[in-house]
């Protein structure tokens, strides 16, 4: 994991506000995209985004103010990367094309597994599903 943090943290630093403003915008037609996601060997992909999603648009359009910057550029990072459907791994590989995705997504919620916990408490998540760890 530790050399896809790196990735991830590289990713986000590239994320400023006005980019995280144009995800935002994005982000009703891309959650139906992840909903259409179909990688049986990563079943908490979706429901992952969806969150990743979800904190996304709280914490930009200020209605959940507590997630640190860092958690919501690398958010947002991951999104942009699960979007993309050229990747490390391209999207189009039977079985491991959404392996990248899962990666980059699950670095991005353990690097910040206490405050996105605190997060899915608030919003009445169960945190373990998001985790995968139920």
């Amino acid at each position: 994991m530790p050399e896809i943090a790196k990735f991830v943290n590289s990713g986000a630093a590239a994320i400023t506000p006005a980019l995280a403003e144009k995800v935002l915008r994005l982000l009703p037609q891309w959650k139906l995209e992840f909903t259409q996601i179909n990688a049986p060997k990563f079943p908490h992909l979706v429901d992952q985004l969806e969150f990743l999603a979800d904190a996304v648009e709280d914490a930009i359009e200020g209605a959940y103010k507590e997630l640190p910057y860092l958690a919501v550029a690398q958010a947002v990072f991951a999104l942009v990367y699960a979007h993309k459907k050229m990747g490390i791994i391209p999207d189009s590989l039977l079985d491991l094309g959404r392996a990248d995705d899962s990666s980059v997504v699950r670095a991005v919620l353990i690097q910040n597994e206490k405050a996105f916990a605190i997060y899915a408490g608030k919003q009445g998540v169960d945190w373990r599903q998001i985790t995968s760890r139920a």
